[in-house]
């Protein structure tokens, strides 16, 4: 299954990948590593996370406080947001 992330979600997960970099070596790789981990387990199961706002779901991320946020297409998955559970959702929700 495709999965294609729209370009506010890459600016999201960049940023909070070099965050975590600044903060310890390493650990922005360990968080892209989990990003990759979460979304193999929505491609499996796309269906299985709740929606949590019109048609989009969400997946939690192990071990990091982020939120994926997709849509199934016809083309695949669509991300709209990879998002710092504890921002205000209505941030992505006009996405």
């Amino acid at each position: 299954m495709r999965v294609l992330f729209r370009p506010e979600a890459e600016d999201e997960l960049v940023e909070a990948i070099d965050w975590y970099e600044v903060r310890s070596r390493g650990l922005g790789a360990d968080l892209l590593r989990c990003i990759d981990a979460c979304v193999e387990r929505i491609i499996r199961q796309p269906e299985s996370y709740p929606v949590v706002h019109r048609e989009t779901r969400m997946a939690i991320v192990r071990r990091f406080p982020y939120l994926i946020l997709y849509r199934i297409t016809d083309e695949g998955i669509s991300v709209i947001a990879v998002f710092h559970a504890k921002r205000d959702p209505k941030i992505w929700q006009v996405r």
